[in-house]
């Protein structure tokens, strides 16, 4: 690929083999990120994301390919990389034995800052994260939400260029999170780039201008969380609930929706039992369906003993209103009632469930 002196970060045709792997950890991975930019690197565990994020902030040394932040190689010149670039593990890593504010200026101090300047820069990343008066508390006194933010606190104490986030928000309650999404998105007012790994979809879509799926050590797709749910076929869901079926017209059911001409596939999201309570064991369950081509699942999966009331989703081609009224004609044929109807669009998760599967790694 083309490097473009704008950009903040650079992975051209990158690869990675570990000697005892029969498979590329990275094969074969380029893209690029551009300075200011949140940018989100998505896909399922074993995909290939944290060794890339490795040979970037230079712990990993990859195999062939080139690597850039900041304009500087960071496999010549990982002492210089290192000067335009932080990492926020998942895990926290801050010294126990001092104090926060002290783990701030340990760290600006490793990287040359200036003592008048890394006193001042404490002082006011401090403010910033709402922990100014708790400057001089030991890590065990903290929260986990307050641990991660005294780590991106941490991480900017040498005003890098570029901030690698690893899963930023793992465990945190909602008001932490949204705490954490804000200051990214000061980050990037301010000019600093982001390039964050998360499972949650969310967060990539609230947060990354653009996101790139990996799998396999490749990049799947690559564009905005908008552009990429659109791309998606089915470019609508219709979502009914239905009731009642016995297992097999269930079955039955699905395979007539799915013969619909604007119906791409068919899953279901939720059954309940029919006069169940929430807590009846029968009363939440998932199946999801493969694409009309692939059939249903055997009627036997199923209790055909119990009348249950069905969520389908529907992904669709076209406007999803104008297929409303075929799907209740199906339903009613079928012998059962819709008691409920949504219409939607499809989710950054679905676009990172349709591109690198279902089964877990």
């Amino acid at each position: 690929m083309s490097l473009v002196p704008s950009d903040a970060v650079v992975v051209d045709e990158l690869v990675k083999r570990y000697p005892k792997s029969p498979v590329a950890a990275v094969d074969g991975m380029s893209f690029a990120v551009g300075r200011g930019e949140v940018f989100g690197l998505l896909g399922p565990n074993g995909a290939g994301k944290t060794t890339t994020i490795g040979v970037l902030t230079t712990r990993v040394r990859p195999t062939s390919g080139r690597a850039f932040v900041a304009g500087v190689d960071v496999v010549a010149d990982p002492v210089g990389a290192r000067r335009h670039l932080a990492v926020v593990p998942q895990r926290n890593n801050l010294d126990r034995s001092l104090s926060i504010r002290q783990n701030l200026l340990f760290h600006a101090a490793y990287h040359g800052v200036p003592q008048g300047e890394r006193e001042r820069r404490a002082t006011e990343l401090l403010e910033q994260f709402g922990l100014g008066e708790r400057g001089s508390e030991k890590v065990d006194m903290f929260s986990g939400g307050q641990m991660q933010r005294v780590m991106i606190a941490r991480a900017l104490m040498h005003a890098p260029d570029v901030l690698f986030l690893d899963e930023p928000t793992t465990g945190l309650d909602p008001a932490a999170r949204l705490f954490v999404w804000d200051r990214v998105r000061e980050l990037q007012d301010s000019g600093v780039t982001v390039v964050l790994t998360t499972h949650d979809m969310d967060e990539a879509s609230e947060l990354a201008s653009r996101v790139a799926i990996v799998d396999h050590g490749q990049v799947l797709a690559l564009d905005t969380p908008e552009a990429l749910t659109k791309s998606l076929p089915g470019s609508a869901t219709l979502e009914v609930a239905v009731t009642p079926l016995l297992g097999g017209e269930a079955d039955a059911l699905v395979r007539a929706l799915e013969e619909l001409p604007s119906v791409e596939r068919v899953e279901r999201v939720e059954t309940v039992v029919a006069g169940a309570g929430h807590d009846h064991p029968r009363a939440q369950q998932a199946t999801s369906l493969p694409p009309r081509t692939a059939g249903a699942i055997p009627a036997a999966a199923l209790d055909d003993e119990v009348a249950t009331g069905r969520r389908l989703r529907l992904y669709l081609e076209g406007d999803a209103p104008a297929n409303v009224a075929p799907v209740a004609e199906r339903v009613v044929t079928h012998g059962a009632s819709i008691t409920d109807i949504r219409i939607g669009t499809p989710s950054l998760e679905d676009v990172f469930i349709h591109l690198t599967g279902r089964s877990l790694r």
